[in-house]
């Protein structure tokens, strides 16, 4: 038996994290305490030098390795960019939040690197074996950033609530991929697309086939409590609000991305010619998740609740453009999934700017007067809240409309009606934000204290999001060359 060395570099990005993640945790044992900045600095450096090496050998076309479980393509290269992007502002915001908390540790950034190597396995998955390797590596390490604070009942609550809830997804996803691999033969998402529509052509597709149909079930099952779609989107707002806002801050950014993926790879990619059955399914859950997330939401007097649930109208949303089934919908969705991923980094960075020792400010009312306190981030908050909402000319705002867009093109115009009538209802609790910093005393006073770098990223983060709402071009061209074959 010949062994063939594989071509290990379409992974070097994958593998100079995982060596830099083992190098971090190694360096980290032998700090004291007020040595920490070191492993911080460490943390960043990785997330830049995995951008070089994404860089560097970006992709002019398809490229597989490791016997065709993993591919390496402009849509996997795009996507982890912003993956690092987003995790390395995340990083920055939570530096001067851990320390005035007691929790600045190396696990949190040692472990946050794992979870970003989970991420790019992930977006570069081209087997379920893959795929679930990914997924799996990801999901623990967010279970356990979610219990770091080990001291706290409501982070312990929603460590296990996300880790059990979490599981049982896990469980329905391998159950319906083993159901794929029963009725095609393979694991190799290729494969399985093309032994799935041979199926369809010979007239045995999912409409003849029970257990295709019941594959598809438990595989979208898995997908959607992932993204955190209704009706399986109840440990968003639990876990949202009972971890620290530091870890809240990262699982509402960079995983959404990595979940964006694998919806990608296994919907599209692997099951793309069953597109008749699983859009009426995505119809449903995209209703749903609207609906759900958007009226829920008013009802809510904590911030980082009600973000949780605007992040179930923004899954529902962006589940628009898939269920179009076209290209334009898939690179509006790409480009729905980065913007989201920008604006929710910097409602949750807000958060964290607000706050102080022995004070969190995720209730709505800590935000009252906010223009008095500081005109400036009242300003960058406006900014943010206009653009979840969907006003022009802000990022949001251009997400929205090249999903309603790829719908309209669909021919499913009364759905792209009912998206904007719940935009509308949803821009109810973003308004509200506004009123509370312009139009109310604050409850207090107190100056803002955040750190030099904090304050710089945040008015970064705003003002990116009005000018790629002003300047959408490059962005949407990005996505679209991304997902071009």
């Amino acid at each position: 038996m010949n062994f063939v060395m594989p071509n290990f570099a379409p992974a070097i990005p994958e593998i100079f994290v995982l060596s830099m993640a083992c190098l971090v945790l190694i360096v980290d044992l032998f700090l004291r305490e007020d040595n920490r900045i070191i492993t911080y600095l460490l943390t960043q450096a990785t997330l830049l030098g995995a951008a070089i090496f994404t860089l560097a050998s970006y992709p002019d076309q398809l490229t597989l390795t490791f016997s065709d479980t993993f591919v390496r393509d402009r849509m996997g290269d795009v996507l982890k960019m912003f993956i690092y992007l987003v995790t390395a502002v995340v990083f920055l915001y939570s530096r001067e939040y851990l320390r005035t908390r007691q929790l600045y540790k190396g696990e949190y950034f040692v472990v946050g690197l794992f979870a970003v190597l989970g991420m790019m396995v992930l977006v570069s998955a081209h087997s379920l074996l893959t795929v679930y390797l990914g997924l799996e590596l990801l999901s623990l390490s967010l279970y356990t950033m979610v219990a770091m604070r080990r001291d706290s009942l409501e982070a312990s609550e929603a460590a296990m609530k996300y880790f059990v809830l979490g599981a049982l997804a896990s469980g329905l996803l391998l159950y319906g991929m083993s159901m794929l691999y029963g009725v095609t033969g393979t694991l190799d998402i290729a494969q399985i697309s093309a032994a799935v529509a041979h199926s369809v052509q010979a007239g045995q597709g999912a409409g003849t086939n029970v257990v295709l149909v019941f594959a598809l079930v438990f595989i979208i099952i898995g997908v959607m409590f992932k993204l955190g779609a209704a009706p399986f989107h109840m440990w968003i707002p639990d876990v949202y609000h009972g971890a620290p806002t530091s870890v809240t801050l990262f699982i509402a950014g960079a995983p959404k991305i990595a979940a964006f993926a694998m919806l990608m790879r296994l919907m599209v990619e692997g099951l793309g010619h069953l597109h008749v059955q699983w859009q009426d399914m995505l119809i449903i859950l995209s209703v749903l998740s609207m609906a759900v997330g958007n009226i829920i939401a008013i009802a809510q007097a904590n911030l980082k609740r009600m973000l949780a649930y605007s992040t179930i109208a923004h899954v529902g949303f962006l589940l628009l453009g898939v269920l179009s089934g076209s290209q334009l919908g898939y690179s509006a969705a790409m480009f729905y999934i980065i913007a989201y991923a920008i604006m929710s980094i910097g409602g949750f960075g807000m958060i964290i700017l607000l706050g102080r020792t022995g004070f969190e400010a995720d209730r709505l009312d800590d935000f009252k007067g906010l223009n008095q306190r500081s005109p400036w981030f009242a300003f960058m908050m406006l900014i943010l809240m206009f653009s979840m909402a969907g006003v022009p000319p802000t990022l949001g705002f251009y997400a929205k409309l090249s999903v309603l867009q790829a719908v309209v093109h669909a021919d499913l115009v009364w759905l792209a009606a009912f998206a904007v009538l719940l935009s509308v209802i949803g821009a109810f609790y973003y308004l509200r934000i506004i009123k509370l910093m312009y139009f109310d005393q604050p409850e207090d006073a107190t100056p803002l204290d955040a750190s030099l770098d904090m304050r710089v990223a945040m008015t970064a983060n705003g003002l990116a999001v009005l000018a790629l709402g002003i300047f959408p071009g490059a962005l949407l061209a990005l996505c679209a060359g991304a997902l071009s074959r």
